[in-house]
């Protein structure tokens, strides 16, 4: 379809260039033909029988021409194309852009000139072309040479955007933290942590009263919980369901406001951590009965409630010659010893009961120690 399209107009270009070549054989036709036969007085111009035959002429012959020699034209033009578009392709992006814009200066420039020597008589119009080719070629060939030099010309534009951008990122992240300061201010905020809900006791006290405020509940705190609930380790996903029942048993049972905190340290990795930064943000208390945790939450500045030590204010969690029903699940450390542990992942240490693996046995409650660090009971197998 183009090559029609091509062949049609390189035909109808050498149609009009042959009618207007033998315009100027007209005269030697008035000769032969009387201009009186066909004579029409347009004003602006005349046309004879002699202007038409040759307009006629020259249209048909240049038409039959073109037509004939347009299959050529039209091959030499692909192959043209094919030459600009190979090294085009060979040529870098940005050398095209820097041609583009030398050759854009350039004109503009030869426009500027020619019209002040237009008017110089006989070589007046031929002046605006020649500036157009020489200026044209200068501005493509002077702004690829110098492209780099062109362009450190205008290396503060990226850094004052850079520097805008951060200025007012930095503006935006202190308001939003002032925001936030404003809106935690007069709230008591407690932020528990992982230990502490699957524990499990901290929902029986705050279904007591005893503790005020808003239970906030870090983001990153429940997915280390949804993490440790999918664990392949079963009594790692049993601790992980625990809590995230004791979660939702805090929710619709205790009669306090529960939030969840969906602000998260990408700088930070350890859970811990982050927990201690976001209760500095905040300006909470943390609940916890991790040991660590507690220590490193006192020496950062950030309150600790831990519920051991509330524990081992009130009472013991069991009492010598209670019976429990466990399983064993590893040896201990001494010789002989079974390990097994409650659903809190509190240990049980059993005296004689690695010869019980993987059973489930009841045991009598021995003696129980409870510190800041955690709890352990140690039993021996019931009789």
């Amino acid at each position: 379809m183009l090559d029609k399209v091509l062949r049609f107009f390189i035909s109808a270009f050498m149609a009009i260039a042959g009618a207007t070549l033998m315009q100027f054989a007209s005269p030697l036709l008035t000769a032969f033909i009387s201009t009186e036969v066909f004579n029409i007085d347009m004003g602006l111009f005349r046309i004879t029988m002699a202007n038409l035959l040759c307009i006629l002429i020259g249209a048909v012959a240049g038409g039959l021409v073109g037509f004939f020699t347009s299959s050529y034209f039209v091959g030499k033009l692909k192959k043209f194309s094919l030459w600009v578009e190979n090294q085009m392709s060979k040529t870098p992006t940005h050398d095209i852009i820097a041609g583009a814009i030398g050759l854009a200066i350039g004109l503009i420039i030869a426009n500027l000139l020619g019209a002040a020597f237009s008017k110089i008589p006989f070589i007046g119009d031929y002046i605006p072309v020649l500036f157009s080719i020489v200026l044209g070629y200068l501005g493509i060939h002077i702004t690829i040479k110098k492209r780099k030099e062109f362009v450190t010309l205008f290396d503060f534009i990226p850094h004052m955007l850079k520097d805008y951008a951060r200025n007012k990122e930095s503006k935006t992240a202190e308001q939003i933290k002032t925001a936030a300061q404003k809106a935690d201010a007069g709230k008591l905020y407690k932020l528990l942590d992982t230990s502490v809900i699957i524990d499990g006791r901290i929902a029986d006290i705050c279904k007591s009263g005893f503790v005020e405020g808003t239970l906030l509940i870090p983001v990153f705190v429940l997915e280390e919980l949804q993490h440790i609930a999918d664990s392949s380790d079963l009594l790692k996903r049993t601790r992980g369901r625990r809590g995230l029942d004791i979660l939702q048993k805090i929710r619709t049972e205790c009669n306090m406001q529960v939030e969840i905190d969906n602000r998260d340290f990408d700088d930070i990795t350890e859970v811990d951590s982050k927990l201690v930064r976001l209760g500095q943000v905040v300006g909470g208390k943390i609940i916890t009965n991790d040991y660590n945790l507690n220590k490193v939450s006192e020496l950062r500045g950030v309150p600790v409630m831990n519920i051991n030590e509330l524990s081992n204010a009130v009472k013991p969690v069991v009492i010598p010659g209670e019976s429990m029903h466990v399983t064993v699940v590893k040896e201990g450390k001494e010789q002989g010893q079974g390990v097994a542990y409650l659903d809190d992942g509190t240990m049980i240490v059993i005296e004689g009961g690695r010869r019980y693996m993987n059973a489930a046995i009841d045991v009598e409650v021995t003696s129980a120690l409870q510190t800041a660090a955690g709890r352990m009971i140690f039993a021996k197998p019931k009789v």
